[in-house]
């Protein structure tokens, strides 16, 4: 027998998340079906990824002309493609004569072309070629170019945007570059970029990366001694939260590999240079930024308890210079990999908790306050879209 849904009780939903405060410490948290229901998931959609500035990934991804990278953006499939005067450029990843996506996964191409009928389009999204169209009468190809989307990159970071009259980046990212410019990150690259899935709600997987709460319980024994108590969390106005702490050695390496720590980026001072900031540019970008690395993870929704993530792995342009870079680098990807493996399976637990209807909304605890603050901040959201 098949069991049907519950349906979505939407009175029920918008009284939870107005229960959501701004002060964590005062806060219930976002309600389960946040977590788990589709219906919600498609509200989310246009409210939060279809609204606003959406995280992509970090500028070097596409380095040279012809890099792309075919994303889905919660339900809107895009093509990211650096043209040939070196411009990044986002278009619809559907082509103008029946609809067909052109591009998948990731790669580098000198023109885009429909496997379908062949129509096919220069890297600034021109239609060029369109065969046996000869005879269609009024057919002017330039009117037939691919829908551009409008991006833009913070220092480092790419964003893109589907509004019909969107907020200038600057605007949305208010304070940004004062919490973060001592780094310098326009000198920074990428040595590492890795997608995968993960068996969580794409909100999960950016919220544990952003609270020090759960580091003696889930990494005990590999990277939990690196973090003293953190600072509070940095008041913004911006759609962000970020908060810093000091760590006992190089954040970005096990106790046991701290000798190949690289060293700490050119213009840090005093307690920069011994530290890491977590910062979370809402929705969907995270990123810890230490003295010698940075790391930073996108998360895209498949479904409700599914997500695409994108990693990437930074580093200050001087260590990449060094001779010894490569070598000193695998530490730090091994690192990563190995807080990762032991957060995947707590998350993929977690997920299964909240897809029970007896899961309720919860507290925060004193260690999650970026959390909190992201909350918040969906909870307007979600409310503003279904008011």
């Amino acid at each position: 027998m098949l069991v049907q849904p519950e349906l979505i009780q939407w009175d029920e939903l918008k009284e939870q998340l107005g229960a959501i405060l701004p002060d964590p410490d005062r806060s219930l948290g976002i309600p389960p079906a946040c977590y788990a229901d589709e219906e919600v998931l498609k509200q989310e959609r246009r409210a939060v990824f279809h609204r606003g500035w959406v995280g992509l990934g970090h500028h070097d991804r596409w380095a040279r002309a012809g890099d792309y990278s075919a994303m889905d953006i919660a339900g809107i499939p895009i093509i990211v493609i650096r043209n040939k005067a070196g411009e990044l450029k986002a278009f619809a990843n559907s082509c103008r004569h029946r609809g067909s996506q052109m591009l998948a996964g990731s790669g580098s191409c000198g023109k885009i072309k429909c496997p379908f009928h062949w129509w096919t389009y220069d890297l600034d999204g021109k239609l060029k070629v369109y065969p046996r169209m000869e005879n269609a009468i009024d057919f002017d190809p330039a009117e037939f170019g691919l829908v551009e989307f409008l991006l833009a990159i913070k220092q480092g970071f790419v964003f893109i945007n589907f509004d019909d009259d969107p907020p200038l980046i600057d605007a949305w990212l208010t304070e940004f570059d004062g919490y973060h410019q001592s780094w310098n990150l326009e000198r920074w690259k990428s040595t590492r970029v890795r997608e995968f899935e993960v068996q969580c709600n794409w909100k999960t997987f950016i919220e544990v990366f952003n609270e020090y709460y759960h580091l003696p319980m889930v990494h005990p024994d590999s990277i939990n001694w690196l973090y003293p108590e953190p600072d509070a969390v940095d008041e913004v106005s911006g759609q962000f939260t970020t908060q810093f702490g000091a760590t006992e050695g190089a954040a970005a390496l096990m106790a046991d590999t701290q000798q190949y720590a690289l060293p700490a980026a050119s213009g840090l001072a005093g307690r920069e240079a011994v530290g890491t900031r977590y910062t979370w540019i809402y929705p969907n970008t995270t990123f810890a930024l230490s003295q010698d690395s940075m790391w930073i993870y996108q998360a895209l929704p498949i479904s409700a308890g599914r997500c695409q993530v994108i990693q990437t792995i930074c580093f200050p342009t001087e260590s990449i210079e060094l001779d010894d870079f490569e070598d000193r680098a695998q530490h730090y990807y091994a690192r990563i990999d190995a807080a990762l493996a032991e957060d995947l399976p707590f998350l993929q637990q977690q997920q299964l908790g909240l897809n029970s209807k007896f899961a309720r909304q919860g507290r925060f605890a004193a260690l999650e306050p970026s959390v909190g603050k992201f909350a918040y901040w969906y909870a307007q959201q979600l409310l503003s879209s279904l008011n």
